[in-house]
């Protein structure tokens, strides 16, 4: 399992654990984290997933997958150079720690 932390908007931290494999969207719906939407269910078809990394973190999950630059587009909320998809981010031990935060909104 691999810790990672939630920061809504509003500074509200919450920590869970999530199994190695799965991804960031997932755990958080599954966890019950307000500010995950994930209306496409991973399939990076929409935007409502979108977070942002924090900057400690951000060339340690990778580089954005090849077309969710083009869902970004369409996020709700400002995109920025640490904006992902949180479906596109599969969580490894390597990732223990993880701190990502939300937007005001997805919709």
């Amino acid at each position: 399992m691999t810790n990672v932390t939630f920061i809504a908007h509003d500074g509200t931290e919450t920590t869970i654990d999530i199994a190695n494999g799965d991804n960031v969207m997932r755990a958080a719906l599954a966890n019950d984290i307000d500010g995950i939407v994930g209306e496409c269910g991973g399939s990076m078809m929409c935007a409502t997933c979108h977070c942002y990394v924090d900057d400690a973190w951000a060339d340690r999950v990778g580089p954005r997958a090849d077309g969710e630059e083009d869902m970004l587009e369409s996020a709700a909320c400002e995109v920025k150079p640490t904006s992902r998809l949180s479906c596109q981010i599969r969580i490894e031990p390597e990732l223990d720690g993880l701190v990502v935060h939300l937007p005001e909104s997805q919709t």
